[in-house]
């Protein structure tokens, strides 16, 4: 059974972070669900609208939204009890750190797509 992975702030637009771990993911053979509250799909996968939305468990969730949206998203992410939890540079910063830690998450502060041992530039933006 693969992994799975939802990716926070996944994007229809290819040149975005948010699109190219969509693909990295799906190559890596991970079961992949983006989440971005206004779209229906991203790269010809069903999108959902919240974190809350996703179903069953997740494994790791890999965030690519500022710090501030991020944060409102806290406490469904702690529902969700991913074994991992990202956050990519750009979504991170010490107060959304700190309250993370306080629910009891243990982010990592690294590009997720790095982790699996590919790296941004091998999607194209188009």
């Amino acid at each position: 059974m693969s992994k799975s992975i939802a990716i926070v702030g996944a994007s229809t637009d290819r040149s975005k972070y948010g699109n190219k771990a969509v693909r990295a993911f799906s190559q890596g053979g991970w079961t992949v669900y983006p989440v971005n509250h206004s779209a229906s799909e991203v790269e010809g996968l069903k999108s959902y609208a919240s974190i809350a939305d996703l179903p069953g468990s997740i494994d790791r969730i890999s965030m690519y939204v500022p710090p501030k949206i991020g944060r409102r998203m806290l406490p469904d992410i702690v529902a969700k009890a991913p074994q991992e939890f990202f956050l990519n540079p750009g979504s991170e910063d010490p107060e959304l750190v700190r309250e993370a830690e306080a629910l009891g998450l243990h982010p990592i502060q690294a590009c997720s797509i790095v982790n699996i041992g590919l790296r941004p530039n091998m999607f194209t933006d188009e």
